[in-house]
């Protein structure tokens, strides 16, 4: 980075410092030779911090929130956002912005890659709500699609009113979509509605659907279903894996829903589960600070990185504690390396790109693997 553009950021930063009228709290811009040199993470998932990854003028491209992001089979990297005239934004793996479309997702959230006789193909969610630029939540109505990966629409999943599982003045808000890869089988998390897992085939046509509030078992209780993963670790058992982000926790359930067990994750607030390998990977949106109170639009997240059920590395974040075998509170590092993790894409190298809510309009972060 030359002087000139040095300075320029400097300056760029104290003017976000006393501006009154940005939409999002400020953005702190570290020097370039911290960026550079701050690695992040823990014991073998350790990580270099890559700030200015993405080459992406944000006048040209603007952005709101970046929600997640998936990697398809040429290489490129996917990522869903809520800005209303570019929904969808593809990168290489060198940042370079290669395309953008779609504007019927205003509230995107969710993206899912899956194969299907050997193409790639999407399922975009849009939760029914996007950040305005004065920072207020307007809402619409909620939207899960089956795309190209070049954004033509092949159906929707509509209201489940539509099909009476759902009675009416029941708010669907979806954000996050799984496929079985080996039936086609869809799991949609109305994590913003009834918290309830829905389960379609692979034409969209319902199966079943638990989960929501107030079952006698409370086991099946979800408390925000903001993401849903399908995990084939062990192939010989399966689990459909959903987020209850306000507990804390991922719950396990079998491909037909019957409760298996619950891993709770102290004071990290989780977005969706991403697999690869034995590891699980996911963003932590918000903790609640030491002597502090929880606050949603605070900058509190990281992201945390398991082996099996147990953490090992949480970048961003101070290093994982067990005591006597339960995992202690985590929380973020006092300088706030980024500010919250909404998700986790890795590449081939066990790169991370991290996608973050609520950042003043940032692109994704990659923390590159030591």
């Amino acid at each position: 980075m030359s002087n000139s553009r040095r300075n320029f950021v400097k300056k760029a930063s104290l003017i976000s410092a006393v501006s009154t009228l940005s939409p999002f709290p400020n953005f702190n811009i570290l020097s370039s030779k911290k960026v550079d040199e701050e690695i992040l993470g823990h014991g073998e998932f350790r990580y270099r911090m890559v700030r200015d990854w993405a080459s992406l003028d944000t006048i040209k491209y603007p952005l709101l929130n970046c929600h997640e992001m998936v990697m398809d089979s040429k290489g490129r990297l996917i990522m869903i956002g809520d800005y209303p005239h570019n929904n969808v934004l593809i990168f290489d793996k060198s940042g370079k912005l290669l395309d953008y479309w779609g504007t019927s997702h205003p509230g995107g959230h969710g993206i899912t890659l899956f194969k299907e006789g050997g193409e790639d193909f999407l399922f975009l969610t849009d939760s029914g709500w996007f950040m305005g630029k004065s920072g207020e939540m307007v809402a619409h109505n909620g939207r899960v699609s089956k795309t190209t990966p070049d954004g033509r629409t092949l159906f929707d999943i509509g209201h489940p009113q539509t099909i009476g599982v759902y009675n009416p003045g029941d708010i669907f808000r979806p954000t996050e979509v799984a496929v079985n890869p080996q039936n086609g089988d869809i799991y949609v998390a109305d994590g913003y509605g009834m918290d309830y897992i829905l389960q379609y085939n692979s034409e969209g046509e319902y199966i079943r659907h638990w989960g929501g509030h107030q079952n006698e078992d409370s086991n099946y209780n979800i408390f925000n279903a903001h993401g849903v993963a399908l995990d084939f670790r062990d192939p010989n058992n399966p689990y459909v894996v959903c987020t209850s982000r306000t507990e804390n926790a991922f719950k396990f359930f079998s491909l037909d829903g019957v409760y298996e067990k619950t891993l709770t994750l102290p004071n990290m607030y989780v977005c969706r589960p991403v697999f690869d390998g034995q590891n699980l990977y996911a963003g932590v949106c918000w903790s609640t600070p030491k002597n502090g109170k929880f606050d949603w639009k605070a900058h509190t997240g990281f992201v945390t990185v398991l082996e099996g059920d147990k953490v090992v590395s949480n970048p961003g974040g101070t290093a994982p504690d067990y005591v006597g075998g339960k995992l202690q509170p985590s929380y973020q590092l006092e300088h706030k390396p980024f500010y919250h993790g909404h998700d986790v894409c890795l590449d081939e190298d066990k790169n991370l790109y991290i996608c973050q809510w609520n950042a003043n309009g940032s692109p994704p972060i990659k923390l590159q693997r030591v």
